[in-house]
């Protein structure tokens, strides 16, 4: 139950007009409740599961990619020909009202070395990631690791991290290929210890094509990688975006989204031995539409939590609740069914200490055509 205090406070944020509430299930309590992150005339605003999200109690930070709107038709609504920003936003409240920051340096380079004023856009010449010299300590209260790919042609990949929640960062760094013909990162973690992280990432197939997730390991603060294991055999189509949760000392659970042909879904696999193996538990997602990617967390009272955006109709977000560590799922839950179209999803969430889930993703509204940023405030019951 969200305390009274908080709910006075939501309700006085909605006659204000700050946080830019899209829509509420009023009641005694406001258990959804959407908002607006970041929406404007002309821009397109996208793919926050390609950036990642962290959270320190309810200051949560989110990252995503901005451009310029154009019609493209089935496409994604992004001019090509024009530059794309990589952009911040945060929270101060537990995902109420958001500001947007721009993480760009000024100047060619903004600090000392090794430093900058966040996460610069891949490829800029400026922007050659170095090699890491000293080790990252993974348990510092202000942590924030973001780990991207330059694109998915090239299999190139990099990471920056961040003492103080993301407002600098140092890097980036070059991530090594660990055997892979090419690596597509996208930031999905886990911290084990000082020292000590797991990388969820995506390998290219014998092909070289982008599609096959697998599990890296570093005990020395990030100075060095190793392979650990693939996720599942390597498909026909591709098998991509791992999001994970750990539910014990050596027991994880993987989500990944899949694509063969023209089918789209998402499946659920499960580690006993810390990374080493994996075995196929579910397939939480049976159609995704055209496909997306997964957002899974682990509630407080211990069930899992899988969010994704589905583009197909109904257009929308949705989730699934397992209580059996992934083995069985529940009906889906639509948390909005509002959509306009494809171009949508690409989830990213947090569970902030009262135990509310904070979904953030890219929207496309029935009622127009722009795509924003937009996050869901959800009570699972």
């Amino acid at each position: 139950m969200i305390a009274q205090t908080r709910v006075a406070r939501w309700l006085r944020l909605a006659l204000l007009g700050l946080g830019a509430v899209e829509t509420s299930a009023l009641g005694a309590e406001p258990a959804l409740r959407h908002v607006v992150i970041y929406k404007e005339d002309g821009r397109f605003a996208g793919w926050p599961a390609n950036h990642g999200i962290w959270s320190w109690g309810d200051e949560i930070l989110v990252g995503f990619s901005r451009g310029f709107d154009k019609d493209r038709g089935e496409f994604h609504h992004i001019d090509k020909e024009k530059p794309e920003e990589h952009l911040l936003a945060r929270s101060r409240d537990g995902g109420m009202t958001w500001a947007v920051e721009n993480p760009q340096p000024k100047g060619a380079l903004a600090g000392t070395k090794g430093m900058r004023h966040g996460t610069m856009p891949p490829g800029l010449a400026e922007d050659r990631p170095e090699v890491l010299r000293e080790p990252i300590p993974f348990n510092h209260p202000d942590f924030a690791l973001t780990v991207r790919m330059e694109n998915s042609n090239n299999g190139v990949s990099r990471f920056s991290y961040s003492y103080d929640r993301g407002h600098t960062w140092r890097g980036p760094y070059a991530l090594p290929l660990l055997g892979q013909k090419g690596v597509m990162a996208r930031t999905d973690y886990l911290v084990n210890g000082p020292s000590d992280a797991l990388l969820f990432l995506t390998a290219s197939k014998a092909n070289g094509l982008e599609g096959r997730p697998f599990c890296a390991r570093t005990t020395d603060g990030g100075l060095t990688w190793r392979f650990v294991s693939y996720v599942g055999p390597e498909p026909d189509g591709y098998a991509i975006m791992p999001s994970t949760v750990r539910l014990s000392a050596m027991d994880l659970v993987t989500t990944i989204r899949r694509r063969d042909g023209s089918q789209s879904w998402i499946e659920a696999f499960g580690s006993r031995d810390d990374g080493r193996s994996w075995t196929l538990l579910s397939t939480p997602e049976p159609d995704t539409g055209e496909g997306n990617p997964p957002s899974l967390l682990r509630l407080p009272d211990g069930r899992l939590c899988l969010l994704y955006g589905r583009r197909a109709e109904p257009f929308g977000i949705f989730a699934r609740l397992s209580a059996d560590g992934g083995k069985t799922w529940s009906k889906p839950m639509g948390l909005r069914e509002d959509g306009g179209g494809r171009d949508l999803g690409y989830v990213r969430s947090v569970v902030c200490p009262d135990g509310r889930v904070v979904a953030v993703y890219y929207f496309h509204h029935r009622s127009g055509p722009l795509r924003y940023l937009a996050a869901t405030l959800w009570e699972p019951k």
